[in-house]
């Protein structure tokens, strides 16, 4: 029972010591591998001898070839929006790429705007950006020049070595006897296949911003631009200015009228209503009579038979 005990005991330090040592041989000789991989074969007829060469410590290798990622934008004022974005597309499948997005909409004055992103490759981006520049007048241009050679190599090492690791751990699966050390493998494997996965991902997205350059088109129609002399007002728009003044006055009297009408409806059927049912039957209270003037009455004047005053003479 003790040696059965021990027999395992000893198993699974030999499977530790086992991982151990593949992990350091694949820190300690996973960039010399890359280098080697990486460098390119020796031309025919060369022999071995170009290969010892090339192997040789203190060697430089061979320089590699600029990995470049190019970004542009152009923003270009044409006279047919929808011409040029079909020249646009022209240019860029004959070099041999493709549109990635589109977008069109219109301003509040009708002006049409469309925005495309282009993907050419990167032997063809000079060109097509020229000929983008040809199809109107030129407002605003971008570029951007990003060297990714180093994360390339990088990368590319990164993969060589995890691809030996997880050969490695394939091989002590298929060694593997007991169920216990299987099971410790497959997760050992299982993480180590996410990794190469993931840095497989990196290499397919470097790859393709390397091999394709981005170029962002804008193409709007002639029309006013801020910091032209075109921006000054003339006396249309003066005139076109008042008239929607004028409209929107009435539009608003309009709706000032239209909230007060009711209203108005409400009190005129109000007042009529006093006046011809509440007044009528209210009391109505009676006329003073006239207060007499203070003293004696004054006299009638006798009058003769024609109508003329008669005048008193004193006896």
């Amino acid at each position: 029972m003790r040696r059965s005990r021990r027999a395992r005991v000893l198993a699974g330090v030999l499977l530790t010591a086992s991982l151990a040592l593949a992990g350091c041989s694949e820190a300690g000789g996973g960039d010399s591998k890359s280098s080697y991989a990486d460098a390119p074969t020796a031309a025919p007829g060369a022999g071995g001898r170009a290969a010892a060469e090339d192997a040789k410590p203190g060697t430089r290798s061979p320089r590699l070839a600029p990995s470049v990622i190019r970004t542009a934008s152009l923003d270009v004022e044409v006279r047919d929006v929808p011409g040029a974005l079909d020249k646009a597309r022209r240019v860029t499948e004959d070099a041999g790429g493709y549109v990635g997005e589109e977008s069109t909409d219109r301003d509040a004055d009708g002006g049409e705007r469309t925005r495309v992103v282009l993907r050419v490759p990167a032997e063809r981006y000079e060109e097509v950006l020229g000929s983008l520049q040809g199809t109107g007048k030129v407002l605003r241009r971008t570029a951007r020049a990003q060297d990714v050679t180093d994360e390339v190599v990088d990368v590319d090492s990164r993969i060589t070595s995890q691809r030996a690791s997880v050969a490695r751990v394939r091989k002590l699966m298929d060694r593997a006897e007991k169920l216990t050390d299987v099971v410790a493998l497959e997760g050992e494997l299982s993480g180590r296949e996410a990794d190469l996965e993931a840095l497989l991902a990196r290499q397919a997205s470097l790859k393709d911003r390397t091999s394709l350059a981005t170029i962002t088109l804008s193409l709007a129609g002639k029309g006013k631009h801020p910091g032209s002399d075109d921006d000054t007002p003339g006396f249309l728009d003066a005139l076109s200015g008042g008239w929607h003044a004028f409209l929107t006055m009435l539009r608003w009297i309009a709706l000032a009228v239209g909230a007060v009408l009711p209203f108005a409806a409400l009190f005129a059927v109000l007042l009529l209503l006093w006046r011809r049912v509440v007044r009528p039957r209210l009391p109505r209270r009676p006329h003073p009579a006239p207060a007499a003037p203070s003293g004696s009455l004054p006299q009638a004047r006798p009058v003769s038979d024609t109508g003329a005053p008669v005048s008193e003479e004193k006896n």
